[in-house]
């Protein structure tokens, strides 16, 4: 049985062929996953996360349960093990939106059925399938730019630029690092699939001559108060008009948002790009069809 829990386990062939899909899918929609259940455990709020899941299962043909984590018995101090032995005894997946990355690992590792990252920490897979797939329909390959925090998106995004062979910049403020495991994973990776990866604290470094910008928001769920501080740290990083003239003349801007402006990006250049960057977020439902079929087929 596979889990979904970040890019690592996946090859360049399987994430392509769910992006392949998730197309199909939105071309011709299908009842694929008819009377399957999916169970949904949120720790951290959200908007387009449950939108995509609960529309996800429910057009495919099954059923979403909503399970806040304060209404579970994990509140009140069950282990995991037991809460993810009840729940994935019950359904046909289960997706977590979660504070740590441990915790999805440690409710795999005891969950009969596969389970989803739809966020943690270090990871926000689901976010970077619905990417590629604008991408694609936005006829753009592989030269990126991220420009932000080294943070869950950062993360994802410099995992699947070496397993599918792009070149990506990124762009960090000086004191603010990618965790040495993920880096490592990401060079390794790179020597295979010819990936090139720079890091750099110089946003027009970054984004000069790239198709592809993204972005973030400086301050995570969880870290408000950090703000002022992160705020300072990021001084210069907004993604405005003159750090995207350095692009490529038809490049485009992603984020997965919600998007702050004035901080990240610049309110004109979000409107600007705004008609790509819903696309992205109703991009998510998509993907997250294909991904759920693909784990039904993987359990047979």
């Amino acid at each position: 049985m596979r889990h979904f829990l970040s890019l690592k386990d996946f090859s360049k062939e399987e994430i392509l062929a769910l992006v392949s899909h998730a197309a199909a899918l939105k071309k011709n929609p299908q009842k694929l996953l008819v009377d399957k259940t999916l169970a949904m455990i949120f720790e951290k709020n959200s908007t387009r996360t449950r939108m995509a899941f609960e529309l996800a299962i429910t057009q495919l043909g099954g059923k979403a349960l909503f399970l806040s984590a304060n209404d579970l018995q994990l509140s009140r101090g069950e282990p995991i093990k037991d809460t993810a032995r009840v729940i994935g005894g019950m359904v046909d997946f289960v997706m977590l939106r979660v504070n740590r990355h441990e915790s999805l690992e440690e409710f795999a590792k005891y969950s009969k059925a596969p389970v989803i990252n739809a966020l943690s920490d270090l990871y926000h897979p689901t976010q970077i399938l619905g990417d590629l797939l604008t991408m694609q329909e936005f006829q753009k390959e592989g030269k990126i730019a991220f420009v932000g925090d080294s943070n869950n998106m950062c993360h994802s995004w410099l995992i699947a630029a070496s397993i599918l062979g792009f070149e990506i910049s990124i762009a960090l403020p000086k004191n603010y690092h990618i965790r040495p495991e993920i880096l490592e994973f990401a060079k390794e990776n790179a020597k295979k699939s010819g990936a090139k990866i720079t890091l750099t604290n110089d946003k027009f470094e970054a984004i000069k001559d790239k198709e592809v910008v993204i972005t973030d928001t400086w301050i995570s769920m969880g870290e408000e108060e950090q703000k002022e501080q992160k705020i300072k740290d990021f001084e210069g990083f907004i993604i405005d008009k003159e750090a995207m003239s350095v692009a490529k003349k038809d490049a485009i801007l992603l984020h997965c948002l919600p998007a702050y402006r004035g901080y990240e990006v610049s309110e004109e250049l979000f409107e600007l790009h705004s008609e790509v960057i819903f696309e992205e977020a109703r991009n998510r439902l998509f993907v997250v069809k294909a991904l759920l079929c693909f784990l039904e087929r993987e359990k047979r």
